[in-house]
């Protein structure tokens, strides 16, 4: 029997527009961040600047030379650094740093989390007051497969994903080393700790 994952075992307080979804597993979540991002966009109150598939909130700070691509919503008090690059569905929560040159891909970012300048973070989904220091990856695709389906382990199971793009699940108050990398399917429970330089490579 499949063993079913559920995203809230991983982060306490899920951003509000995900209390609706119906989809727990963090694949599905990426797959369809781009139109969950888009049902929420309208939704949005004047205290954001809305345009074109883009919604900022009028206290986040956005250094020069970022690069948005719709959709994508930084709720309040975020700080984007320099040169950062967002793709196609991105949603950041409350207080979500973000360093300079940093690239983050159909990703759910919670409250409080910082991912320092040049990370790459990818279909992923990374928790409340997580720190990923500097040059850390979450990988989201296996370029050296032949088959690239992506396998997850969780609790002794091995889920077959049907998915050929899915980065991490990073529980809340996690903390990657810096020039760590995460495979493609890592589950990290809360809590975890990623040493600096160290692969993990659960499958």
């Amino acid at each position: 029997m499949e063993q079913k994952m559920d995203i809230k075992n991983f982060i306490s307080n899920l951003p509000e527009f995900l209390e609706t979804e119906q989809i727990l597993a963090p694949w599905e979540l990426t797959i369809n961040l781009k139109k969950i991002i888009e049902k929420i966009l309208p939704l949005l109150g004047t205290e954001f600047k809305v345009s074109d598939g883009i919604a900022i909130h009028k206290s986040v700070s956005v250094e020069s030379g970022v690069t948005f691509k719709k959709p994508f919503i930084a709720m309040q008090n975020c700080r984007i650094g320099a040169n950062a690059y967002f793709r196609e569905g991105v949603f950041l929560d409350k207080s979500v740093n973000i360093g300079p040159s940093s690239e983050i891909k159909s990703s759910i970012i919670c409250a409080e989390t910082a991912i320092a300048h040049l990370n790459y973070i990818g279909n992923s989904i990374i928790g409340q007051k997580v720190n990923f220091e500097g040059g850390s990856i979450a990988a989201n695709h296996y370029n050296e497969r032949a088959d690239k389906k992506i396998l997850v382990k969780y609790k002794n199971t091995v889920i077959d994903t049907g998915v050929e793009k899915f980065g991490a699940l990073v529980g809340d108050n996690s903390r990657i080393g810096a020039n760590a990398v995460l495979s493609p399917g890592t589950i990290l429970e809360k809590n975890s700790i990623v040493k600096r330089l160290e692969l993990i490579e659960q499958l």
